[in-house]
């Protein structure tokens, strides 16, 4: 019996652990379920995050699409980057002058871990700095300037040297993309933005007016026609070897300046103290003595006042004159009687000067004083040159007559040429456009302008003129020569030319004026279909010649081409 207890013990027993290990796996299984759903719903709710993050970036998307935002950046960027100045275009709104966002690279030397090392790096990406300042300056442990002004690719230079150092401080540069193309006439501003010289000086305030900031300043100008000039007129110098020159374009019916152009210029985007008068404006601010253009001025002075006519004969003309404790002579020998349209068209300075006796002083006087030859030009620059003083004393009126003893600037002269050719109306110069005003105070009247137009031509035309060179076939060109010497340095000559086109009804008057040019020994003239060398130095073998060279390259531009002339003219002149 006692056996029989113990085996139901026993029996007791295993089953109580047998239901026991049953319930621990049943447990576990519920736990991993457990789990399982957790997991689960974390799934559930990243899937829900990333889901609500990909529609609110949609609707942003289509926002964004659906309305014009700008980027925060760019917003930002327009607080900062406020325009200092207005931009300058030429008349066709090519740019001239811009305002744009560059760079100071500036040093904190309390920032640099190891100047030795500094240094080097630096050295070796710009060697041209100087060394010997920067290092005393950065061992000084003072904020200083490494370098002002600098380039996008200097910019990039400088952040590659990896030093947190280097500071670039932001500001506004004055960029002109044509660099020295304009330099004689839109001038400069310094680093504070305030013009210093030029367009920019004269038009300062304006420049820098806040409510015109979106409205460029529009110049007369023409970017097109000054490259052109400025090309040819460079290649003068080398031809010629001149040490200098100048041109200038202007329209003769409102004094619209298209070109101005004086060599050797300068580029406009580097801040250089230019001390040399050589740079000076030789159209504004140079002062000289013009020579034979001036006889033009006295041919139609004694038409004016109808003392003679074109076909007037000056008789018995000598071949000098005695005046005062001068000889003034002819450096050809002309006829002893010439028509007064020939005296001009021949350059003869005694039969000039004969014909301004007739006028007298008191008349020469007056239309020296109208047409502002003696006084400073106006223009919308601070250039300008004042011609010099002088005394109507014994032989003043002689000189006078054929463009010696008196001084002007070129603007003025070609002035002077735009009024006795458009009809006779006094021309003001302008550079900026829609500013000019008709003027109808008079020079010389209608029928004296037709006249001298027609002689201006034959100085062209005619076998005995000195300014065939300019007959370019097509475009009616007149005009009048001048050589004269450098007031300045008389061993150094002066020659110019200016010239109207189309002769018949003139719209433009070129002035081409070179400062002591060489005989061009090599160069091969084709004068009236022969082939001549270059043998000598006036102003009918270079001045003119260039001014061919340049109304045939500019003309087809100004749109005066016209093969046939016109018919108006035509019928004038067979009468």
């Amino acid at each position: 019996m006692i056996k029989r207890k113990k085996n139901k013990k026993n029996y007791n027993t295993n089953q109580s652990s047998f239901y026991f290990e049953d319930y621990l796996e049943t447990n576990r299984n519920n736990k991993f379920s457990q789990k399982k759903n957790v997991f689960q719903d974390r799934i559930f709710l990243l899937f829900f995050l990333f889901f609500s993050l990909i529609l609110i970036f949609s609707l942003k998307i289509i926002h964004i699409s659906l309305n014009k935002v700008e980027l925060f950046e760019n917003i930002d960027n327009k607080k900062k980057f406020k325009l200092l100045r207005r931009d300058i275009v030429d008349r066709n709104g090519i740019l001239i002058s811009r305002n744009v966002q560059t760079f100071h690279a500036a040093i904190n030397p309390n920032l640099i871990k190891n100047k030795n090392n500094f240094l080097i790096k630096l050295k070796l990406t710009f060697p041209d700095l100087p060394y010997k300042k920067i290092e005393k300056k950065i061992y000084e442990e003072k904020y200083f300037y490494l370098k002002k002004r600098i380039s996008q690719k200097d910019k990039e230079k400088f952040w590659a040297l990896g030093e947190k150092a280097i500071i670039f401080e932001p500001f506004q540069s004055r960029i002109y993309p044509h660099a020295n193309l304009f330099s004689h006439i839109i001038g400069q501003v310094d680093y504070d933005n305030y013009g210093i010289s030029g367009i920019e000086k004269y038009f300062d305030k304006d420049l820098k007016d806040e409510n015109l900031a979106g409205t460029p300043l529009e110049l007369t100008l023409d970017t097109n026609i000054q490259h052109l000039i400025n090309k040819e007129l460079n290649d003068a110098l080398l031809t010629f070897k001149a040490v200098g020159g100048a041109a200038l374009l202007i329209n003769v019916e409102n004094g619209e300046i298209l070109s101005l152009v004086s060599l050797p210029n300068f580029d406009i985007n580097k801040r250089t103290d230019l001390k040399d008068n050589k740079y000076t404006n030789k159209i504004t601010k140079g002062v000289y003595e013009l020579g034979s253009i001036f006889k033009t001025f006295t041919i139609a002075l004694a038409l004016e006042t109808e003392l003679v006519n074109p076909q007037t004969i000056i008789k018995d003309i000598p071949r000098s004159i005695k005046c005062s404790k001068f000889e003034i002579s002819d450096i050809k020998e002309f006829p002893r009687n010439l028509s007064v349209e020939n005296i001009l068209i021949r350059s003869s300075n005694v039969g000039t000067l004969l014909i301004a006796r007739k006028i007298g002083e008191e008349k020469f006087k007056k239309f020296i004083k109208d047409a502002n030859l003696l006084k400073s030009p106006e223009i919308q620059i601070e250039e300008v040159g004042k011609p010099i003083n002088f005394n109507w004393n014994k032989c003043k009126l002689e000189t006078v007559s054929f463009g010696h003893g008196i001084t002007t600037t070129p603007l003025q002269a070609v002035s002077v040429y735009a009024s006795l050719t458009n009809g006779g109306t006094i021309v003001k110069p302008s550079l900026i456009k829609k500013q000019h005003k008709k003027n109808y105070e008079r020079l010389i009247s209608d029928k004296t302008s037709k006249r001298i137009n027609k002689i201006l031509r034959k100085v062209v035309t005619e076998k005995e003129g000195t300014a065939s060179l300019a007959d370019i076939e097509g475009f009616s060109v007149g005009g009048k020569t001048g050589t004269s010497q450098n007031y300045n340095d008389k061993n150094k000559n002066l020659n110019s030319f200016i010239s109207i086109f189309p002769s018949h009804k003139p719209k433009y008057a070129l002035l081409v004026m070179l400062e002591d040019p060489k005989v061009a020994k090599n160069l091969i003239y084709n004068y009236r279909g022969i082939k001549i060398k270059g043998s000598r130095n006036e102003a009918g073998w270079n001045s003119v010649y260039v001014a061919g060279k340049i109304i045939k390259k500019i003309g087809p531009i100004l749109a005066i081409k016209n093969n046939d002339f016109n018919e108006e003219y035509v019928a004038e002149k067979t009468n």
